[in-house]
């Protein structure tokens, strides 16, 4: 019914050995890793510098993008590794775990900021900042968004959780430095809003504590192997049903693995059929399945004659 063995189109859909992906990967998480050096440098010399604690807690913040990085590296490499003897289905799991770390990673930021802000309310041990603290802070603004937009882009198109992740982290950091820079604003222009920049972390942190959430509970509903949405359901069955020689469908099954998704299901069929013959509709139904939907790329489909004319 097509020239492409099950095989090859199975292969040609799958991405735990695109390359192609790989590297494109693997350069956006260089690319940031670079600018998170630069601007670890950078916060902690204008906070020491400017004696803002602030920026110096941006600083702080922004190393812990460092291990994320090298976290969405190793999730990168061994997530796209094609499958062997000791992973019939792949790697792609590894990419998701690395994007619960990536989320875990977030929430400990978050509780990092909070604490340091509200020990700066209770004590009221904040500082008037110098202006270098400004630049520095909207530096990062634009740097870390810019991140999160060449990543984000880069993580939809090779359909990369941990890179989509990551993405994500690099925008908690612009929020977290547009909040230092509010809050070192303030305290520059008007000293007695010094307390402006706790008071900006805190409502920061709700936007990193929500993302890492999503992130975490994300990653576990797939390494729990909870089904796809009810519309991915609705749509498998409807394209299997859509094959010629198809007289039901039933306990149909589907999980993600990374961004992949595995199917299995049942095909009823004439049971006066050859072998070949229901062999031949089966190979129809996969090769559908897998060229049709997005993110297919594993098909596992059993036969049954239809009893009601035995």
């Amino acid at each position: 019914m097509h020239s492409m063995s099950d095989r090859e189109v199975q292969h040609q859909f799958s991405f735990a050995s695109d390359s192609a992906g790989l590297s494109a990967g693997l350069r956006a998480t260089w690319v940031g890793l670079a600018v998170n050096v630069l601007l670890v440098i950078l916060k902690l010399w204008a906070g020491y510098t400017s004696r803002s604690q602030a920026l110096i807690a941006d600083g702080v913040h922004s190393v812990s993008d460092l291990f994320s990085d090298v976290v969405v590296m190793i999730g990168l490499r061994w997530g796209r590794k094609a499958e062997d003897a000791d992973h019939p289905y792949g790697h792609a799991r590894i990419e998701t775990i690395s994007s619960m770390i990536v989320g875990f990673l977030l929430l400990l930021v978050g509780l990092g900021v909070v604490y340091d802000a509200l020990t700066s309310v209770y004590e009221h041990s904040a500082t008037v900042p110098g202006v270098l603290a400004i630049y520095v802070a909207a530096l990062s603004v634009i740097l870390k968004e810019g991140l999160y937009w060449y990543t984000f882009a880069i993580g939809k198109k090779i359909r990369s959780q941990v890179l989509l992740a990551n993405a994500w982290h690099h925008r908690s950091d612009a929020l977290s430095s547009v909040a230092v820079l509010i809050g070192v604003g303030a305290a520059y222009f008007n000293p007695a809003w010094r307390m402006a920049d706790a008071y900006a972390a805190l409502v920061v942190t709700f936007f990193i504590g929500r993302v890492g959430i999503d992130l975490v509970r994300s990653a576990f509903r797939e390494l729990s192997d909870t089904a796809p949405d009810e519309s991915v359901l609705r749509q498998l069955n409807e394209v299997a049903a859509s094959v010629s020689g198809v007289r039901q469908i039933h306990d149909l099954r589907a999980r993600h693995s990374g961004a992949e998704v595995f199917v299995e299901l049942h095909i009823v069929v004439d049971p006066q059929l050859t072998v070949r013959e229901g062999h031949a509709i089966a190979s129809e139904v996969k090769h559908r399945l897998l060229t049709q939907i997005s993110d297919v790329t594993r098909v596992i489909i059993h036969v049954d004659p239809d009893l009601k004319e035995s």
